[in-house]
């Protein structure tokens, strides 16, 4: 790529993928026609779907997958454990072994706003919306508007043929 980027070698890009300079990805898997902003990280086993936009300053870590059409707003985080610790009950320093990874899911056509933290186990449903500045701390209802901390349900999203009538 470019001198400003750190692609690793196991990165898996889809067809007409964007990205822009200073961004981290290693073992990920971004899909067709993706664009990725800058100073982003996307950690091993994480995935991106297809035509999706991951805005700048955000971190995916390893067990999130982010479904097609997903808006990721600037400066969002994703949380992949619960009681996260340095070191061991002996004192050592944890390795991967002495943890276990927890996923999250961002289901398609979902848009997460600017500032949001998402903590492990949560599913965010299809077409939601997780207003800028929220901390989601449970599943997302498809089709609702959340904010707040923790982030609670607003209102539902009228589907298009709801709104034509």
């Amino acid at each position: 790529m470019n001198e400003f980027c750190s692609i690793a070698p196991d990165v898996k890009l889809g067809e007409g993928v964007r990205l822009s300079k200073f961004i981290n990805l290693y073992g990920c898997q971004i899909g067709d026609e993706t664009k990725i902003g800058a100073f982003v990280e996307i950690q091993k086993n994480a995935s991106v779907g297809k035509r999706c936009k991951v805005s700048s300053h955000t971190f995916v870590c390893e067990g999130v997958t982010i479904e097609d059409n997903v808006f990721i707003g600037h400066s969002v985080t994703f949380i992949n454990d619960s009681y996260p610790r340095a070191t061991t009950e002996d004192g050592g320093l944890q390795t991967e072994k002495d943890w276990k990874v927890e996923k999250t899911v961002v289901k398609r056509g979902a848009s997460i706003g600017s500032g949001v933290t998402i903590l492990a186990n949560v599913t965010i449903g299809e077409n939601a919306i997780v207003g800028a500045g929220s901390m989601v701390t449970r599943d997302v209802p498809p089709n609702t508007i959340v904010a707040g901390n923790p982030a609670k349900v607003l209102r539902s999203i009228p589907n298009s043929s709801e709104e034509k009538r």
